[in-house]
């Protein structure tokens, strides 16, 4: 059988997705409980970071030792990746050694590019285009809370960034309707957006893409690599800050995700992470259940 990968949302069927969705709420439960669940025993996880992080460290951390395998953290300052070896080579000879390889870096294609050349499963933990591991934890979220998403209308508020790349594939494959509402310039990726036009509708208007919605999201308005652009973009977002007072104008039991780490006071105002339709911290804490059972569906025998 040939090695799965999981780069996108589209790597995985929707029926696998909501099995995952699924499996994620047991394995939280199990975890919960206490019991020792230990899939994975003597497997090797390797861990490459070019970005920097703090809930994708952790999580895919804890969850290979509680699942009885190893992971194993890997930068570009401690290895030859960062000194010029031809990506193949490095797929090639890294997967020789592990069970699965975890990527969070900037360029897409060298995630690709590893995973053509890697005899492992290989699992995009966020590049510069798309972020399915937060989406899969976004979903099971969602399902925890409020039940399945079908049918139901999400609102991407700023950027249109690698989250918002990744909800345009979560409402084709969970089968849900997508408002994004960004400043001119900021659009997402066109032919991402052409390709679901019978879902995704794009407005300027903030509170427009808020009416009649079940689920709000939002992320930072300058992602990592964008700091110089900091400035430039609190002015170009001005008027794209998820507050409670927007909450207020969707659905009555619409809920509110943020990827974290958030800017209190730009992006989200200072009270929104508090407010009782915020779950970012549920959202936070489901990134290591969601990718336990992705470890699971990919390399439990």
């Amino acid at each position: 059988m040939s090695t799965r990968h999981f780069l996108t949302l589209l790597d995985l069927t929707s029926d696998e997705l909501r099995t995952l969705v699924k499996r994620a709420s047991e394995l939280k439960a199990i975890r919960n409980r206490g019991e020792i669940y230990e899939p994975l025993k003597n497997q090797v996880m390797a861990m490459i970071f070019e970005k920097s992080s703090t809930r994708t460290r952790v999580s895919f951390e804890a969850g290979m030792a509680q699942f009885g395998g190893h992971a194993m953290f890997l930068s570009p300052r401690d290895t030859q990746l960062g000194r010029g070896e031809p990506i193949s080579d490095s797929a090639k000879v890294i997967s020789s050694m592990v069970d699965v390889v975890m990527i969070r870096t900037f360029s897409h294609a060298l995630v690709e590019e590893f995973s053509a050349n890697s005899s492992v499963p290989v699992i995009n933990a966020l590049t510069d285009e798309y972020h399915p591991c937060q989406l899969l934890a976004d979903m099971q979220t969602y399902f925890e809370h409020r039940g399945d998403i079908q049918g139901k209308t999400a609102t991407w508020i700023g950027d249109g960034n690698n989250m918002c790349h990744s909800y345009i594939n979560a409402a084709r494959q969970f089968d849900f309707k997508l408002n994004i509402a960004c400043p001119e310039g900021f659009d997402p990726d066109p032919a991402l957006v052409e390709a679901n036009k019978e879902r995704v509708f794009i407005t300027r208007s903030p509170e427009e893409a808020v009416t009649g919605s079940d689920l709000i999201v939002t992320d930072v308005w300058a992602s990592m690599g964008q700091e110089e652009e900091q400035k430039e973009r609190e002015a170009k977002f001005a008027g794209f800050q998820v507050s409670p007072e927007l909450m207020d104008k969707a659905n009555k039991d619409a809920i509110f995700m943020h990827c974290l780490p958030a800017h209190r006071g730009e992006e989200v105002s200072e009270d929104m992470l508090d407010d009782p339709r915020s779950v970012v911290y549920d959202e936070a804490e489901n990134r290591l259940h969601a990718q336990k059972a992705l470890l699971e569906f990919l390399l439990a025998k």
